[in-house]
């Protein structure tokens, strides 16, 4: 039990030197709120078996050429998607990593993959976050007629059996379909304008926060590596330490630290520790 606890403890350890935090997250993290991280296609379709049915993955589901083409069938699984995120109440884990932060007085950052929007949803300012693949929660045009990026406030009826919507939202300028604000696959038609200003924020940060600096990277995966790099770019460039925190791709090598689990019991694993350090 105690080699057990060691990852735990070391974690602990480099947040107690640390003046700055920056949390690095992938789709694992909201696994512990009842949210699905789409591995594979088997993980995709337990989330939502009627695609199965139609033959359908993930990389086909989150595709622009849909609110072109077919746009009741593109704003089906976002619609779904968007109304799944608005139900979902963020887990203790996004309170643990505040109480560090509040208690240590430390710089910190978020950078993530996901669209979802549940640090802000957990009270993380957004000043404070880099959306590397934009929110479902905003708006583009599908053509796009302009730049123009606005909050979504509407809501969408989908029919579950065939995933399509019973209504879709156009542009507001252009009366086109609009579709969410995120990067999917093959899009060419993304305004990053918004993520833009954020990873300037986020690079702003860097150049003013105070060292030593650790990286808390939680659910980050390996198909798209995007978080893991960010994480391992940030221990290169400015020598933080990784605390990785993962139930199946942990690894990463010392003198980072593996957390083979998933989100919410590394955190608290972390968090009891700090008492067993004293």
């Amino acid at each position: 039990m105690h080699k057990a606890m060691e990852p735990f403890k070391e974690a602990a350890r480099a947040i107690e030197k640390a003046r700055t935090m920056i949390i690095t997250a992938g789709a694992g993290i909201g696994v512990d709120s009842g949210l699905p991280d789409y591995r594979g296609d088997k993980g995709f379709w337990k989330a939502y078996p009627m695609y199965e049915e139609l033959g359908i993955n993930y990389y086909d589901a989150a595709n622009p050429v849909h609110f072109s083409n077919d746009p009741v069938f593109g704003w089906g699984f976002y619609a779904h998607r968007i109304d799944l995120y608005r139900n979902t109440k963020p887990h203790k884990g996004f309170e643990l990593l505040q109480k560090w932060i509040e208690q240590r007085q430390m710089d910190y950052f978020v950078v993530t993959s996901n669209v979802d929007g549940q640090f802000q949803k957990a009270g993380y300012p957004e000043e404070k976050i880099y959306e590397v693949h934009g929110s479902i929660h905003h708006l583009q045009c599908s053509v796009p007629c302009s730049n123009a990026i606005w909050e979504n406030t509407e809501s969408l009826s989908v029919e579950p059996a065939t995933m399509r919507a019973v209504n879709i939202l156009h542009c507001p300028r252009c009366k086109e379909v609009s579709r969410p604000n995120v990067l999917m696959f093959g899009d060419f038609a993304w305004i990053s304008k918004r993520s833009d200003k954020q990873r300037s924020n986020f690079h702003s940060f860097l150049k003013n926060c105070h060292f030593p600096m650790v990286v808390v990277e939680i659910g980050a995966g390996m198909i798209i590596s995007t978080i893991r790099n960010m994480s391992e770019n940030l221990g290169r460039k400015h020598k933080a330490q990784v605390i990785r925190i993962n139930p199946r791709d942990y690894h990463i090598s010392p003198p980072h630290i593996s957390i083979p689990c998933g989100a919410l019991q590394g955190l608290r694993g972390v968090d009891q520790s700090f008492s067993i350090n004293k």
